[in-house]
């Protein structure tokens, strides 16, 4: 795959932390776990990709504090290095519903050159056909708060709270239904948050009380 080394995922995500500090960061690091550990169940997925592409997901944030232009931004900067694979899940981790509307927040892409930006984003995502890396970081960067991984609903409300609600989550939260059912399938499990460590202690904290 054209993607960087997990060295260098590391060393970006941690320059971008400097660059642009707050919990996207640690929410990169829960997302590339999440990705391995379901990856690893699989029979056809690399867990180390998987890992890479979910720690670098987000890495347009570097740029500065934005909304829905990190993911141009993403884009842009891991096609600039030649990692191809990562630039198409900077593009497609945000939809899990195929529509360029269907993005949580403002696309904050004023002028000119935003414009451009943005037909840019509408037409690449148009052209893909997703594969299942793009859906596996679909689902991760919804398994992944910054203190930890998250049932989907959790990590959609505290979305909601930051962004607001657009008239596409419904669809957009079925289609991401459908894809966890889908990695249950690959991965042979009942229910895929038993693959992610912690997930009961934090979200039911009394259980183990």
């Amino acid at each position: 795959m054209r993607i960087p080394t997990k060295a260098q995922a590391l060393a970006l995500l941690e320059e971008g932390g400097r660059k642009n500090p707050g919990p996207w960061v640690r929410h990169c690091r829960y997302a590339g776990k999440a990705a391995q550990a379901i990856a690893a169940k699989t029979k056809t997925l690399d867990p180390e990709a998987a890992c890479i592409l979910g720690l670098l997901h987000d890495i347009g944030r570097r740029f500065g504090v934005t909304g829905s232009r990190h993911i141009y931004d993403g884009w842009a900067f891991a096609k600039e290095h030649g990692w191809d694979d990562l630039a198409r899940v900077c593009l497609t981790h945000s939809f899990p519903l195929q529509d360029i509307e269907a993005c949580s927040g403002s696309w904050d892409v004023g002028g000119v050159d935003g414009s451009k930006k943005y037909q840019k984003t509408a037409a690449l995502l148009k052209e893909v056909t997703y594969d299942d890396y793009d859906r596996l970081l679909q689902l991760c960067d919804a398994l992944a708060l910054p203190e930890g991984f998250s049932l989907l609903e959790q990590r959609w409300v505290d979305v909601v709270l930051r962004y607001g609600v657009n008239p596409l989550l419904p669809k957009k939260w079925a289609a991401t239904y459908e894809i966890k059912h889908r990695f249950e399938a690959l991965c042979g499990v009942e229910d895929l948050y038993c693959l992610l460590p912690g997930i009961v202690q934090r979200t039911f904290p009394w259980i183990s009380a």
